[in-house]
């Protein structure tokens, strides 16, 4: 009875560690929920793009709402994607702003449609601040 029990705690564990670790290896189809911004939101500048304030309160934003799935420093995690890859360097601050608003709920992206507009704006300006991901050495 025990061995049944403890067989069926480790099948979720067993299925998390692999959806975690698909993170980490920068699949492209992890970015593919950029593709699905509507048109009109694609289209949107950031308000506070020329703003020299916003890096650093989206920097600190970032580290507050964000960090713990994407890395200290937006290099990706166990819990979210690298944020320095290029699929989101080469997105429109208005298609980050639409993801960032609706989330990504099937991958454990939260919806952040709450935290005022301006605080998302901040959060686009420091992602958009970033240099690129590092090239891994083959």
């Amino acid at each position: 009875m025990v061995l049944a029990i403890a067989g069926l705690v480790s099948v979720p564990v067993i299925f998390a560690q692999k959806d975690e670790s698909k993170f980490l290896q920068n699949d492209p189809a992890i970015y593919a929920a950029l593709g699905k911004a509507p048109k009109k939101a694609v289209t949107r500048h950031n308000p506070l793009e020329k703003d020299p304030d916003s890096v650093t309160a989206g920097a600190n934003l970032f580290a507050l709402r964000c960090a713990e799935c994407h890395g200290e420093s937006a290099q990706g995690g166990h819990r979210g994607p690298s944020l320095r890859a290029d699929a989101v360097r080469q997105a429109t601050s208005g298609a980050l702003f639409w993801l960032l608003s609706n989330g990504v709920v099937r991958e454990g992206m939260p919806v952040w449609s709450k935290l005022p507009e301006p605080q998302r704006w901040q959060i686009i300006s420091y992602l958009k601040s970033l240099e690129p991901a590092e090239t891994p050495r083959q």
